[in-house]
């Protein structure tokens, strides 16, 4: 009983004297010394509960803040008005009845006050700090945070009377100053004060220092963008040149970010190479190591061969050999020549070298090539602009590294784990490989099978990352994916997965999903289960769906490889659905309400909300359509099956 009484204080978050009245109120009533211990115990650990919620509730806001104030600096456009920000939420996480900031003025040697917040003097906010002078100046020369929770009676600052005069006016007691700070140099510095004596936590110091921070990145950027806007006033008269030399560095900046934005939202090789030839127009294919086209078509280059001919040179158009007699008639350069030539200059320069009409970047690791970039530009490509294609193949080569890497490592531990349990369930060490790679065998688990068509490298990397993300496994198979992910729930699981691998992809994936299963003796089944039933959704016209066994029930083994579903409802129910959809009648409806009833014709025409003579002049047309023994115990068991894979199937 005690600790519900706490637990309702703590739920209508009362403060922490109202925590002693349920030790009052026993004390009073005569409680024995062991309840009042009780109590007393309860009482203490709930008011511990309080500070922890407090703190908690407290950080959340802090981290709000300076989620916040990374917000205002990514769109920053005022500087104004994100420094006032700041300081407000300075004062407002602190709780202090002031914050203030000042900035370091190189040319006087001294500090000023930029920014206020609560502040109610006049001669406060025109304030002036020397270096060394007070506890701003104190902050200011030698780097270092300094609080004091009694100004006046603290002498460790150097007092001085105009400042003091000042903090006097002001009403500050109590006073936190920290520097803002760009590298070594300090710029200013943020302070927080109360006009009543207060000690500052080590907490509040490193809040504030985290505030001075985003103030510091603040000013400097708006210093940044004020020193762009003096560049670009100042090459406003420039000549042409100069205007598309700065063109193309915004270019370069421009597809540098979105490529990085592309990675970092799980995007490919594709995806970048899309970048590029959106930005320089013509033609890309990247090569892997061994000089093979994984994005691209190579034959895409082939007009961009340089053409060898009379006093042509080696360096610069590569091998060839020229065709006829005469000598009048030039060959041209085998594609692979020219490239692999290319791909070598570059990766020794570390730029991007020109042969004819074609761009090659080319990266290696360790000595050894990792990939090359090739573009077939129509218009010449200024060298300016050529950084964007050594961007792009650093890019791809990151890309490379790091899905080799992810894919080496899932396949094998987590694939060759998932195969194993697949295949050979009954080897020894199967529970113990998974818990090593955070996965309980035992506890309840969905097999999902994905099937995706193309895209089988995203599919396989996706696949790997949600396996590692929910302590599953994932294993990549010919053109699908076999997941086993915790839970207990396998139509929601299969839905997720297609609904997401198929946003991955850009088209559409179906997932079959069985289960759930525990340890790995189920997992071979189930993995079986859940192919029949992705074949059973695709069967029925549901690509992109997902569905677990249990929802499609018989339908999965009527529907399974090699069934053809088309064909059964034609020859079983097609003059009815034919019919239907003539002349816009509810014949299909009616039979589906006549087998739910039983063959009830009383209860059919309640469900549909009919005359019973209505069913029965429905029911004579479907006997027209269908025959006369559409109603026999096999015919009618077609009927119905064909019903429902029609409702199934979604037509």
């Amino acid at each position: 009983m005690s600790t519900r009484v706490f637990l309702e204080l703590l739920a209508r978050e009362a403060s922490a004297a109202e925590f002693e009245g349920p030790v009052l109120a026993a004390r009073a009533a005569g409680a024995d010394a062991a309840t009042l211990a009780e109590l007393e115990e309860a009482k203490l650990a709930a008011l511990r509960v309080r500070a922890l919620l407090r703190r908690r509730a407290r950080r959340e806001a802090e981290l709000s803040a300076l989620f916040d104030t990374a917000g205002d600096l990514a769109g920053l456009r005022d500087l104004d008005a994100v420094l006032e920000a700041i300081v407000r939420r300075a004062r407002q996480l602190l709780g202090t009845d002031a914050a203030y900031m000042t900035l370091h003025d190189p040319e006087r040697g001294d500090t000023w006050m930029r920014v206020t917040d609560g502040s109610v003097s006049a001669k406060f906010r025109a304030l002036r700090l020397a270096m060394g002078a007070g506890l701003g100046g104190l902050v200011a020369q030698t780097a270092t945070p300094y609080s004091t929770a009694d100004y006046f009676a603290d002498e460790r600052f150097r007092h001085k009377a105009d400042i003091d005069e000042a903090v006097i006016e002001e009403g500050l007691v109590a006073i936190l100053g920290v520097p803002l700070k760009l590298g070594t140099r300090v710029i200013g510095v943020l302070f927080a004060a109360n006009r009543s004596v207060r000690p500052f936590t080590q907490d509040e110091v490193v809040l504030l220092g985290s505030l001075a921070a985003h103030a510091a990145v603040a000013i400097d950027n708006a210093r940044l963008l004020q020193e762009t806007r003096n560049a670009l006033e100042e090459l406003s008269e420039a000549n042409l040149q100069a205007s598309a030399r700065s063109s193309a560095v915004e270019r370069a900046a421009l597809a540098h970010d979105r490529m990085a934005g592309l990675v970092l939202r799980g995007g490919g090789i594709e995806d970048v190479a899309a970048v590029v030839t959106e930005v320089l127009g013509g033609a890309l294919v990247v090569l892997d190591d061994a000089g093979r086209p994984i994005a691209g078509d190579a034959a895409e280059l082939e007009a961009g061969l340089p053409a060898r001919g009379p006093g042509s040179r080696s360096g610069n158009t590569g091998e060839g050999t020229g065709r006829g007699g005469g000598g009048g008639r030039r060959g041209r350069a085998t594609v692979a020549a020219v490239v692999a030539e290319a791909a070598r200059s570059s990766r020794a320069l570390g730029r991007t070298v020109r042969r004819g009409n074609l761009l090659v970047a080319s990266v290696d690791v360790g000595a050894e090539p990792l990939c090359t970039l090739v573009l077939r530009a129509e218009e010449r490509v200024a060298d300016t602009d050529q950084r964007i294609l050594e961007r792009a193949a650093l890019v791809t080569a990151l890309l490379l590294l790091f899905r080799r890497t992810v894919a080496e490592a899932e396949g094998r531990v987590r694939g060759e784990l998932l195969d194993d349990l697949i295949s050979r369930p009954a080897l020894d060490g199967l529970a113990e490989r998974a818990r090593r790679v955070g996965v309980e065998l035992d506890d309840a688990h969905v097999v999902v099978v994905a099937r995706h068509g193309e895209g089988r490298e995203r599919a396989g990397f996706w696949a790997s990352s949600q396996a590692a993300l929910n302590h599953g496994l994932a294993a990549q198979r010919g053109d699908e994916v076999v997941l086993l992910l915790p839970g207990d729930d396998p139509g929601k699981l299969a839905r997720r997965v297609a609904a997401e691998l198929s946003a991955s992809l850009g088209h559409p994936a179906t997932a079959g999903a069985c289960g759930p299963v525990r340890g790995p003796a189920g997992v071979g089944a189930a993995h079986r289960e859940a192919r029949r039933c992705a074949d059973a959704l695709i069967a029925l016209g549901r690509a992109g769906d997902g569905a677990s066994a249990a929802e499609l029930g018989f339908v999965g083994l009527l529907v399974g490889e090699g069934r053809d579903l088309e064909a059964f409802l034609s020859s079983t129910l097609g003059p009815v659905l034919d019919y239907d959809a003539r002349r816009g009648t509810a014949l299909v409806r009616t039979l589906t309400a006549y087998f739910g009833t039983k063959g009830s014709l009383s209860r059919t025409a309640e469900a549909l909300h009919i005359h019973v003579n209505t069913v029965t002049q429905r029911l004579e047309r479907v006997a027209q359509l269908l025959g006369p023994g559409w109603q026999a115990p096999d015919r009618a068991l077609e009927v119905q099956l064909a019903l429902r894979l029609h409702r199934l199937s979604g037509r």
